[in-house]
């Protein structure tokens, strides 16, 4: 084999190595800190008939209150609406007892910093889970997670309506939708 031959095989080599360490390395920053997650943009909402805008001087600020005339029905079955849940408290595992208001926003449930709810264990993904409002009902997503999502008692597959009381499990930590 002549020289030239084989110092174009040790930088071959050395290339391919490289490449190697920089594939562990975005790897492992991947794991520790998460993925970029890109928002959806939100469907723009249609103009209002220019017969039904409220004429007003510009300085002023209009609110409207719409009161229920009935008290507003039940949901069926125990399902978690916007009318019936406030909140989200841990009953077990490293944070137990804690509890977050729910807004309208999703939440997003992982290891990762930039997660709405954080949870540091072995069992967790990066970017778990996510609670979503949809409509006037709250349904759980699991996001390719290794270990799953369950809800109560069920492995999550495809997107399922969270009831309220019904424990929902993330890696080694259970939490609930409560009023």
């Amino acid at each position: 084999m002549s020289q030239l031959t084989l110092l174009l095989l040790q930088g071959g080599f050395l290339v391919l190595l490289w490449f190697f360490v920089f594939g562990v390395v975005y790897s492992l920053r991947a794991d520790l800190f998460g993925v970029k997650v890109r928002k959806l943009p939100e469907p723009a909402a249609s103009p209002a008939p220019a017969a039904a805008a409220p004429t007003a001087a510009p300085d002023a600020v209009t609110t409207q209150v719409k009161r229920p005339s009935a008290p507003a029905p039940a949901p069926v079955g125990g399902l978690a609406t916007t009318s019936t849940v406030s909140r989200i408290v841990i009953t077990s595992g490293p944070k137990a007892g804690l509890e977050l208001p729910l807004g309208t926003e999703p939440l997003t449930i992982g290891r990762s910093s930039e997660s709405g709810l954080v949870i540091r264990d072995d069992y967790t993904s990066s970017h778990h889970a996510r609670l979503v409002l949809w409509g006037e009902q709250w349904m759980l997503q699991d996001l390719d997670s290794t270990n799953g999502t369950s809800h109560d008692g069920v492995r999550v597959a495809a997107p399922v309506q969270v009831k309220v009381g019904a424990p929902i499990r993330v890696g080694a930590t259970t939490f609930e939708l409560r009023k």
